[in-house]
């Protein structure tokens, strides 16, 4: 049994966890409840959230699947090095950022998300796992074998090549021997 990749969960979390943040932010300043402020925070905190955690990261072993449009987002957060790099600035940065949201009803369910989000993050981090770009390849793709590109004539179950039927255009070629003799029962 392979490892868990706890940083592809904590991004996963932490993305829904902006959006939802944002969310209640966009809810708490349009509806100018008392603390709208801390609403407008959840705004700007939802939006660098979502900024930071588009981009996936290349997993240890299999294949990594980028999101749509996410290699912009890679080179941004890519620049900036070993802040976005490494998960134990991760999980403080989400669990400093989920602390306003806690002090108004609109924002408390993207600050529950962000603090879980933060705390699989530190456990990616305790497990040496650290953020790594997906960038294309340089290598050329490979090639498709010559069998998928022409499909089957016939349908399964197929008999070996050298008992399938011949072209109906030489009668005489088309007919073959059946290697197993048929009798009919009386």
């Amino acid at each position: 049994m392979g490892k868990i990749e706890w940083a592809m969960w904590a991004n996963e979390q932490a993305l829904a966890a902006g959006l939802i943040y944002l969310t209640g932010g966009v809810v708490g300043v349009a509806g100018q409840f008392r603390g709208w402020q801390f609403a407008a925070f959840g705004i700007a905190a939802g939006v660098f959230v979502c900024l930071l955690e588009y981009p996936r990261s290349k997993r240890s072993k299999g294949t990594s699947v980028e999101r749509t449009g996410q290699y912009c987002f890679t080179v941004c957060v890519k620049a900036f090095g070993p802040l976005t790099r490494n998960y134990y600035i991760r999980a403080f940065l989400h669990a400093a950022l989920c602390i306003p949201g806690g002090f108004m009803l609109a924002t408390v369910l993207g600050c529950v998300c962000l603090g879980i989000a933060s705390l699989i993050y530190l456990s990616a981090a305790i497990h040496s796992e650290h953020w790594e770009p997906i960038l294309p390849r340089k290598d050329p793709p490979k090639r498709v074998g010559e069998s998928i590109k022409e499909p089957p004539q016939n349908p399964p179950p197929r008999p070996p090549a050298d008992l399938r039927r011949k072209r109906a255009e030489n009668l005489e070629a088309a007919v073959y021997d059946n290697p197993m003799t048929v009798t009919v029962n009386e």
